[in-house]
């Protein structure tokens, strides 16, 4: 081996921190790097087919392992490619790297080749850390405080290094003015919470008599204390999107998903209650909290700064949701009959009924309900799901019942399509012994999970368990934003911007030597699932799933959404007749579930 490098020294720092693969693509702003990870063998560089790719599968990487997911991109093109994968883990509070190449420092500020302003790029979205590296001595320190960024603040951290610092020799550090020498090592705080800050919530949840709790990705610990919170209280359980995988909905309390894409369960909690507990919850949909005024709340996190965010809150108590919950229960009044409770009860008994209904509702040809709904209890017990942006969202929010310890998913905050098969290969990599399920539509899937299922086909064999299942509800429509133009604006469908190409993606699966499956006809929805989750290699469903099956928000605010939809889709210059049946079909079943019938 030749001289030692500074791009030598950044395999080693990433050694120190315990980083096994790292995800991007190659470049000439990071060759030296790249050649220094040949050199080493580990940590292992994982081929996407794109920089924003490979930014969703450090972001899944740090999501379903609670480590700090690793980017590597080169310059110019490449770190503009970043940036959407970097914000997706800004807005769901997620730790992530990136290493980003730069061109030779004699050269910036001269309009170079592929130079871009790569601090005010990354201002925003790595406002917690980013640094540009200026000479080989402030490597370690650099690499050491962004890491222990990204794990503090659950934020990513950006590390720009020019091309002649990679290049240049790994420096002996020494004892002296202006030379740092650091440690790759971190230890998460423990929050206690303030006695005072439990007493103060202890009293206002005791003289609540309906008691909602809305519980968040921040409660990714605290799955028995909720559930004994919910049952010594007899309060009903909402959860926000990222929270639903930390939650047993098979629990009678258990509401479901609350917001737009919610049940009808989680809006008659959050509508009729008068005392509010937030656990670790961020969730953005204001308008299906309790109105202000209407309910006094408590919230529970882990960051003192997100307390009060969404809604007026009485009760603020920092500290860490299962340890907080440990110290709370104590101090608060069983109550384990209740009128209230029993009307939670009912109320998710007719949510479960609605959902079951809606999925055996006839569409043309399968309803993506059904689709969904069919793998709730064949789902394995060790899988991992990922789930894409756009209407599937709404059917995993509403009729995928995740087994205990079951991880899942997705761009929550900024929802941002093309994240499932990215997301479920860092999961895959991350756990090759377990199956994963990704969950997206045809849109998804051509903006980005096509050219990523390539690199499914490629790394697949070297796969413990080789079970990757990838559902495509395939309706040749943006059917998310098609129904929000209705519901939102009133106004008609806009073939121009919806329609989209019809492709074949069973038999592309096929191509790439995947075993691929065309799902029809709803009978034969259960036999694709089974054949599957029983297959040697990944599997593509491709189901033909009808696109006028309406994405109606849960009632109140659906009775409300109906008739602008109705006139949207009297508007439309075609054949609508179908999707307004579906649509009164959807409207009448809530409506008589909702009167007791």
């Amino acid at each position: 081996m030749g001289e030692r490098l500074v791009a030598d020294l950044i395999v080693e720092r990433l050694q120190a921190w315990g980083v096994q693969r790292i995800f991007g693509y190659s470049g000439d702003g990071i060759n030296t790097v790249l050649g220094a990870l040949r050199r080493s063998g580990t940590p292992r560089f994982v081929q996407a087919r794109h920089e924003e790719n490979a930014a969703f599968m450090a972001v899944g990487h740090a999501k379903y392992t609670g480590e700090v997911g690793v980017v590597l991109s080169t310059q110019g093109p490449g770190a503009v490619h970043l940036l959407n994968g970097l914000y997706d883990a800004k807005l769901d509070s997620v730790p992530v790297v990136a290493i980003i190449g730069q061109q030779s420092r004699t050269v910036l500020g001269s309009a170079y080749m592929q130079e871009v302003d790569l601090l005010n790029l990354t201002r925003d979205v790595a406002s917690s850390f980013r640094q540009q590296v200026n000479s080989p001595e402030q490597l370690p320190l650099v690499l050491d405080r962004a890491f222990k960024a990204a794990l503090a603040d659950r934020a990513p951290a950006v590390v720009i290094i020019p091309h002649d610092i990679q290049q240049a020799p790994a420096p002996e550090l020494e004892q002296e003015h202006g030379v740092l020498t650091t440690a790759p090592v971190w230890s998460p705080p423990t929050l206690v919470p303030a006695p005072a800050d439990l007493e103060r919530a202890a009293a206002l949840i005791n003289d609540g008599g309906k008691v909602a709790l809305l519980v968040g990705q921040g409660a990714r610990g605290a799955r028995g204390q909720v559930r004994e919170l919910a049952e010594k209280i007899g309060a009903g359980i909402t959860t926000s999107l990222m929270g639903k995988p930390y939650v047993d909905e098979s629990h009678p309390l258990a509401a479901g998903v609350m917001g737009h894409l919610g049940t009808s369960a989680s809006g008659f909690v959050l509508g009729e209650c008068d005392t509010l507990v937030i656990i670790g919850s961020n969730d953005p949909w204001t308008e299906f909290y309790p109105p202000p005024g209407a309910a006094r709340a408590v919230q529970i996190d882990i960051d003192a700064a997100a307390i009060g965010n969404r809604y007026p809150v009485e009760a603020a108590v920092t500290g860490d949701a299962a340890a907080t919950l440990e110290a709370l229960l104590p101090l608060l009044e069983p109550r384990p009959e209740s009128a209230w409770r029993t009307s939670v009860e009912e109320a998710v008994q007719r949510w479960h009924r609605l959902a079951a209904e809606r999925a055996a509702t006839p569409a043309r040809p399968v309803n993506p309900e059904l689709a969904v709904r069919e793998l709730s209890d064949r789902l394995p017990s060790n899988a991992q799901v990922a789930v894409d942006v756009g209407s599937i969202v709404y059917w995993y929010a509403r009729q995928l019942r995740l087994p205990e310890g079951v991880p899942a998913h997705l761009s929550s905050t900024l929802a941002s399509m093309g994240c499932s098969i990215p997301y479920g290969l860092a999961a895959k990599l991350a756990d090759p012994a377990r199956p994963v399920v990704a969950l997206t539509g045809d849109g998804a899937m051509q903006m980005a999970g096509l050219s990523e299922l390539i690199t499914v086909s490629r790394l697949w064999p070297r796969w413990t368990d080789p079970r990757f299942v990838v559902l495509v509800l395939h309706n040749n429509e943006l059917a998310e934003v098609t129904w929000e133009q209705r519901e939102m604006e009133g106004d008609p469908r806009f073939d121009q911007s919806q329609a989209l190409p019809d492709f074949s993606f069973a038999r592309y699966a096929e191509l790439l030597g995947l075993q691929g499956i065309l799902v029809d006809d709803p009978a034969k929805i259960g036999a694709a699932w089974n054949a599957a989750l029983d297959a040697d290699r990944p599997v593509l469903i491709e189901v033909l799933a009808d696109p006028d099956v309406p994405l109606l928000p849960p009632f109140p605010a659906g009775e409300e959404k109906g008739g602008t939809m109705m006139d949207a889709l009297r508007k439309e210059g075609r054949d609508t007749q179908h999707a307004r049946d579906l649509l009164e079909t959807y409207l009448r079943q809530e409506e008589g579930l909702n009167r007791g019938l």
